[in-house]
């Protein structure tokens, strides 16, 4: 297993944090080493870990790739593509969406988004926090058990104050302190290093699974300014792939039983097929698209070209080419007036996507990087940043979109306008309306539409405590403040009086403190099983890693080594493997230790044999 060193003064542990990308397919754990940013992971073991929870019979849950791997065998109980509900009520989601999804979604009193899974209801923060807890055990398992305490995510840059607020619910869930949310445009052109370019105009088109985003930003001497930002929450690869699922029921007709349609197993597989059809488009000009269910007597083969491809996926694409039209124009920009173009998104490996931005800017843009890994790695150079490392940065970020309050007859004012710099305060007076009123409600919104039925509702809040005075004699001031990572905050004072009060806006989907609180008690009821579940997965990577280089070498062992210390060496190998399936934490540890004392005469011959070809042909002296 490979281990990144962590420096030491005074016996006290440096203080680590890291850089997490929090995304709709997969997620990802980076950190700053040796002067880079690197991707953490156990190593023989893939990076990504898919944003998947799979929740068993017992109740436990399953995160990463062990769930994405049930997700044909169980759907019903696999959730995937949280993100696009973070922040969000059953309301904003699109029927259709729900219609894919092979799992039951509902909602709270109070109109937040819920998975309903084996009688458990399961907020997209809740889920979320599992998906976080299985990324840090990463960073963690790569770094030699190093406890992970402190993060930067990202969020795309067009996540308003809702979806912003989820995202730091769920890292409290989570048991991560954040030490800033950034965007994820502005983190992709961290790890491009473009912060290093003396000056330019950079544009970041952003197409992930779940949503789309584009930034335009300018650098000068180390300092980034975000002009404009736009984007939609809705946009990416799973749209895509919902274009190839709507070809396969056209080939299965119009004849088949619309419960067939509702079956969660129909749903799944529908889905996995469109997605490894959509990646073997990205690197060959034909591929089947293909759906098998026995029970269902569904057999469909159907052959796509690219060109095809393209054809059915062009409108997703020209919208996301029209936000960026509309970020240019915020900016008062013209495609040739952009210096550097970067493609972020795993969904930016579509050619077309590629071909059409290109064509769009005018130049080639950036794909050198890896566009999983790109912000995550953005996230841990600017975690560099805020530990007081050398990279002479300063982020200065947009709000994407308005936010104000409800007036009288339901107009809504705006106080912080779409695309001002961040962090910002802007403060506006109000009045009474009615003789002798002590009290005014306030309702925040966010949007840039006029009336605020039509604008997101962010929260509500009352202050109290006004001298009874005539109408329009109160004197009230309200300020909004936006801090870096966009999170907002009112506080309201009445002038005459001096009376005041602080408000934190907690959005009308977001979770409430009391709620916030519920799930972290829960959360230390169950800390004992879930610490034991998670340092049983840790075992488990741990045993494979031993099992990969114990069984390439058993050829030296049963060579060099008696047939006791062989016999132990097999045994060891054999409950090992059976340790991999086990649930029990005592077991697995067991048979870990085992194998580990198993393996040592072994390394003793291996590292025997190194040290006898390092001084072979030397002299005592030359050692």
């Amino acid at each position: 297993m490979g281990y990144i060193e962590l420096d030491v003064l005074d016996n006290q542990p440096k203080r680590i944090v890291i850089g997490i990308d929090l995304g709709t397919t997969n997620s990802l754990p980076a950190i700053w080493s040796n002067g880079r940013p690197e991707v953490l992971r156990v190593e023989g073991e893939p990076a990504l870990v898919p944003s998947v929870v799979h929740i068993q019979e017992d109740g436990t849950a399953i995160v990463g790739r062990s769930a994405r791997a049930r997700s044909l065998e169980d759907p019903e109980h696999t959730i995937h593509s949280v993100k696009r509900f973070m922040g969000r009520s059953l309301s904003d989601i699109d029927q259709a969406d729900l219609d894919r999804l092979p799992y039951q979604v509902s909602e709270t009193e109070r109109g937040l988004v819920q998975v309903e899974v084996r009688g458990k209801k399961l907020t997209p923060q809740e889920l979320s926090a599992l998906i976080l807890r299985e990324v840090c055990a990463q960073a963690s398992a790569a770094m030699g058990g190093a406890e992970i305490m402190s993060a930067v995510i990202t969020v795309p840059a067009y996540f308003d104050d809702a979806q912003r607020q989820a995202t730091r619910d769920a890292a409290r869930l989570a048991d991560i302190e954040v030490l800033r949310i950034v965007n994820e445009p502005t983190a992709a052109s961290l790890a491009y290093g473009l912060d290093q370019r003396k000056e330019g105009t950079v544009a970041v088109y952003d197409l992930g699974g779940g949503t789309f985003d584009v930034s335009i930003l300018t650098i000068e001497e180390g300092v980034f300014e975000v002009l404009s930002t736009n984007g939609d929450t809705h946009l990416g690869g799973d749209d895509i792939d919902a274009v190839l699922m709507d070809v396969l029921k056209a080939e299965i007709g119009e004849a088949i039983d619309p419960a067939v349609l509702a079956d969660p197993a129909f749903r799944q597989a529908a889905r996995l097929s469109a997605e490894k059809t959509k990646i073997q488009l990205s690197s060959s000009p034909e591929a089947d698209l293909t759906l098998s269910l026995p029970e269902h007597k569904i057999h469909v083969r159907r052959r796509i070209t690219r060109e095809e491809f393209d054809a059915l996926i062009a409108p997703l694409v020209k919208r996301s080419l029209d936000c960026v039209r509309r970020a240019m124009a915020d900016a008062k920009l013209a495609p040739s007036e952009i210096d550097e173009v970067v493609l972020v998104g795993g969904s930016t490996r579509v050619p077309l996507v590629r071909s059409e931005v290109e064509a769009f800017f005018g130049r080639k843009p950036h794909t050198e990087l890896d566009p999983d890994q790109v912000v995550a790695l953005g996230a841990a150079a600017q975690a560099e940043v805020l530990m007081g490392g050398s990279r002479d940065i300063l982020l200065m970020d947009v709000t994407p979109l308005a936010l104000g309050l409800e007036t009288v007859g339901g107009a809504a004012e705006k106080l912080i306008q779409r695309n001002s710099r961040i962090p910002c305060s802007v403060k506006e007076g109000f009045t009474t309306y009615v003789d002798g009123q002590t009290a005014i409600d306030f309702h925040v919104v966010q949007g840039e539409r006029e009336m605020a039925a039509d604008c997101r509702s962010l929260g509500r809040f009352k202050l109290s405590g006004i001298p009874p005075m005539a109408a329009g004699m109160a004197r009230v001031g309200v300020k909004f403040h936006l801090d870096a990572d966009g999170i907002l905050t009112v506080t309201a004072k009445e002038e005459s009086t001096g009376a005041t009060a602080s408000i934190e806006v907690r959005p009308s989907h977001g979770l409430s403190e009391e709620e916030v609180e519920t799930m972290l008690e829960a959360s230390l009821a169950n800390a004992k099983h879930d610490f034991e579940q998670r340092r049983r997965v840790e075992l488990i990577a741990e045993i494979g890693t031993m099992l990969r280089h114990s069984e390439a070498n058993l050829p030296v062992a049963r060579e060099h080594l008696d047939r006791e210390s062989v016999q132990d060496l097999e045994e060891a190998i054999a409950a090992a493997k059976a340790a991999q399936k086990s649930s029990e934490l005592d077991e697995v540890q067991a048979a870990r230790d085992i194998l580990d004392r198993a393996t040592m005469p072994l390394a003793t011959v291996l590292m025997d044999s190194v040290v006898k070809e390092a001084v072979a042909g030397k002299r005592l002296g030359d050692v």
